[in-house]
């Protein structure tokens, strides 16, 4: 086995080059909120994230291909092809939600997409809307209109984009809905090999995706999902003595509430797998 050489850190992730041709992204059980890595772990999340990758990459090979070469014995990571990563990260709304409902109250649109009057939070879109970001190394990702991203991409690169988002979205928000989960909206890393797209990063999880449980949507609020939600709630509560404007590190988690988060991952990789997490 090649040796292989710490080459970066993200939030989550860990990635290592393995040689010219493969690199290794390890999953970590670190948890980021409100762009902030928080001091404690969630157990078994990285290999949460890691399997739930796997499982999507495997079933998506025919829309497009993606980066994974093997997922290791260790269960959160991935030896993977090394590509020239594109720029933008490739955003799908199917529902109104987050940052695209607060655009939506403030101008009725979002990333410069008119939607239709008298939306409420959490509803159905129409249509799926394709909203590109751009790639923050630090902080916040920045929305983008089509127009700035097919600049940063080029126009033809941006309608292959937005063409296999669209329906790598659409075929597995109907995969799980058929397990009982909403997708509500995802985002998409993509790079090139040899001028052809190819799906990088991780693929459909909770970290990249909202989740919600299908027999509790309810439009007009907030919805439960399968992902950092107890996290949020607390750290916004005033249990957690915590300003999120300050300069300050946020404090450590409730034991509670790592086990909530941690339930919520599982289930989720249970739900969409069809597999028993043991």
């Amino acid at each position: 086995m090649s040796e292989t050489v710490h080459v970066g850190s993200g939030k989550v992730r860990e990635l290592y080059a393995i040689d010219d041709e493969r690199l290794l992204l390890t999953a970590s059980d670190r948890i980021s909120v409100f762009d902030v890595v928080l001091p404690t772990e969630i157990p078994d999340k990285g290999r949460v994230l890691t399997g739930l990758s796997g499982f999507w990459f495997e079933l998506t090979r025919d829309v497009v291909p993606n980066h994974l070469l093997t997922i290791r014995a260790d269960g959160r990571s991935m030896e993977c092809k090394r590509l020239v990563m594109l720029p933008i990260e490739c955003v799908v709304r199917g529902y109104l939600s987050g940052s695209g409902w607060k655009s939506y109250q403030q101008s009725g649109e979002v990333c410069g997409i008119a939607l239709p009057e008298g939306l409420r939070e959490s509803d159905k879109l129409p249509e799926p809307i394709f909203t590109p970001t751009t790639k923050a190394t630090e902080g916040h990702d920045e929305a983008l209109t089509a127009e700035q991203a097919a600049n940063l991409v080029g126009d033809e690169r941006f309608e292959e984009l937005r063409t296999i988002s669209i329906e790598l979205y659409e075929m597995a928000a109907q995969a799980a809905a058929a397990k009982g989960i909403i997708i509500a909206d995802t985002k998409f890393e993509f790079g090139l090999a040899d001028g052809t797209i190819v799906w990088i990063d991780e693929a459909l999880t909770p970290d990249s995706s909202r989740f919600w449980p299908a027999d509790q949507w309810q439009p007009g609020r907030t919805q439960p999902s399968y992902d950092k939600q107890f996290v949020r709630d607390w750290l916004t509560s005033a249990e957690s003595g915590w300003d999120r404007k300050s300069e300050q590190p946020p404090p450590p988690l409730p034991q509670q509430v790592v086990d909530a988060t941690r339930a919520k991952y599982v289930e989720a990789y249970e739900l969409l797998t069809g597999q028993s997490w043991s």
